[in-house]
């Protein structure tokens, strides 16, 4: 079990530096919320089912499409070219 847990926080480690040193935001997106699933999945071997849940829906789920939300309407903002207040 102490193997698993190494080798899921190296990733987590992995990934956090894949979202903070890529060029490209979707990508940093997308690796901010495996870095989440992947704490999810560690919390599970932990033994603790209901963190590793929350983290996984919350974390994972709902932060990532929130953040792919916002990037959306950011970048139609971007091609209107309109001024906002």
């Amino acid at each position: 079990m102490l193997a698993m847990t190494l080798l899921l926080c190296v990733a987590m480690i992995g990934a956090a530096l894949v979202a903070i040193r890529t060029d490209g935001l979707p990508v940093s997106i997308l690796a901010a919320g495996l870095l989440s699933l992947l704490a999810s999945v560690v919390f599970l071997v932990l033994a603790s089912p209901d963190v590793a849940m929350t983290e996984a829906a919350i974390g994972s789920g709902l932060t990532t499409f929130l953040f792919f939300f916002v990037l959306g309407r950011v970048r139609s903002g971007e091609r209107e070219g309109g001024e906002h207040d």
